[in-house]
C-alpha cells in the first residue's frame, strides 16, 4: 500500500527565495523534511532547483525564467507578492505554491480568493503587514518609556510604504509616539542610513521585512540594534535569535511544513485554483531577555508573561 502511494516519476520542484542561502536555510530545510515524511527522497524521485534573489528585487523576473525553463513540476516562492507576480508572468501552466509573503493576496490581484484562488497560485499568506499594528503596540507596551521610533523599510515595496506612509502615523498619534521613517533602496543605504539614524536619536527600532534586501541583512541590522542600545521589534524570530529585542508573527516553520504539503498535493494531481490559500493558526511572540539585559532596558512584565518564546 505505502508503495502504491509513492509518486512513479522524478519530479522537480522550483524553489525561489528573495533572500540568500543562509538565511534560508531553516526555512527551506522545514519544507525538505517535510518531503521526505511524505515519501519524496532527492536523488531517487525528486530533485529541488533553488534560485536566490540576495535581497535583489531586480533579479526576480530572470530567477523565475529560469525556473519556468527547467520545466518544473510545480515553483515554490519564499517571499514577497513581486516575487510571485514575477513568476506569474513567466508562467501561467506550472502551478506555484507561495509562503512568506504579508501581503493580502487577494487585494495584490494574485487569487481570486482564499477559498478559490483561481489560475495557477495557492499556498500561505502569513498576513505579516495586517500584525503590523500589533507589533508597534506591543513594543510600547513592553517599554512605555519610548517615545521615539525608528522604522526601517525598503522603498520600492508597496504595501511596506503604504504602512509607514498612511497606517502608522494614526497608530504612532494613538500611543504617543514619534515616527522617524528611514528608506532603504540598496544594500549601500545601510551605513549611511544607520550613521543618520544614530544622529536623530531614536530609543525604539521597528524594522519591516517584507522585501529581501532587509531580510538578507537582518544581522547587519541586528547588529547596529545592539551597539545602538536601540529596543527593536522585527517580523521574524530569526532575527531575535541573533540578537534582536522581540517579534511577532505567524510560526514560520509550521507555514514552510504547510507549504509541502500544497506541493505533494499538486505533484499528485490537485489544481491550485481547486486548494484554499491558508492563513496562520500559531503565532509566535518572542522576547530576547540576553538582549534586553546587554542594552539595558526592564521589559513590562505583563507583557513578558504574553510572551511564547523567551531567550534567556
Amino acid at each position: 500500500m505505502a508503495q502504491a502511494q509513492q509518486p512513479k516519476k522524478f519530479l522537480r520542484v522550483g524553489y525561489l527565495s528573495n533572500t540568500n542561502p543562509s538565511t534560508e536555510s531553516a526555512r527551506s530545510e522545514a519544507v525538505r523534511q517535510r518531503l521526505r515524511e511524505l515519501g519524496y527522497v532527492e536523488g531517487q524521485n525528486l530533485s529541488i532547483d533553488y534560485r536566490y534573489g540576495e535581497g535583489n528585487r531586480d533579479l526576480a523576473h530572470k530567477l523565475a525564467a529560469d525556473l519556468v525553463a527547467l520545466k518544473c513540476d510545480v515553483i515554490v516562492i519564499a517571499g514577497g507578492y513581486s516575487w510571485v507576480r514575477a513568476v506569474m508572468d513567466a508562467t501561467k501552466t506550472i502551478p506555484i505554491v507561495m509562503v512568506g509573503t504579508g501581503a493580502d493576496p487577494v487585494g495584490a490581484g494574485l487569487i481570486e480568493s482564499l477559498a478559490r484562488p483561481g489560475g495557477n497560485v495557492t499556498g500561505i499568506t502569513n498576513l505579516s503587514r495586517n500584525l503590523g499594528g500589533k507589533r508597534l503596540e506591543l513594543l510600547k507596551e513592553a517599554l512605555p518609556k519610548l517615545t521615539r521610533i525608528a522604522v526601517l523599510y525598503e522603498f520600492d515595496n508597496s504595501g511596506d510604504v503604504r504602512q509607514v506612509k498612511e497606517e502608522f502615523p494614526v497608530l504612532a498619534r494613538a500611543l504617543k509616539l514619534t515616527l522617524q521613517p528611514w528608506e532603504l533602496r540598496g544594500a549601500d543605504d545601510f551605513e549611511r542610513v544607520f550613521a543618520a539614524m544614530s544622529k536623530q536619536r531614536a530609543d525604539g527600532l521597528y524594522v519591516f521585512g517584507g522585501g529581501g534586501l532587509i531580510r538578507a541583512n537582518g544581522k547587519r541590522i541586528v547588529n547596529f540594534a545592539l551597539k545602538s542600545r536601540l529596543p527593536s521589534m522585527y517580523i521574524r524570530r530569526s532575527e531575535v535569535e541573533a540578537g534582536g529585542l522581540m517579534s511577532y508573527a505567524a510560526d514560520l516553520e509550521e507555514s514552510y511544513r504547510q507549504v509541502a504539503l500544497y506541493v505533494d498535493r499538486i505533484l499528485k494531481g490537485t489544481k491550485p485554483a481547486d486548494l484554499p490559500v491558508q492563513q496562520p493558526m500559531r503565532f509566535e511572540f518572542v522576547i530576547n531577555l540576553q538582549t534586553a539585559n546587554k542594552i539595558g532596558v526592564t521589559i513590562n512584565t505583563d507583557v513578558l508573561a504574553r510572551a511564547t518564546k523567551i531567550i534567556r
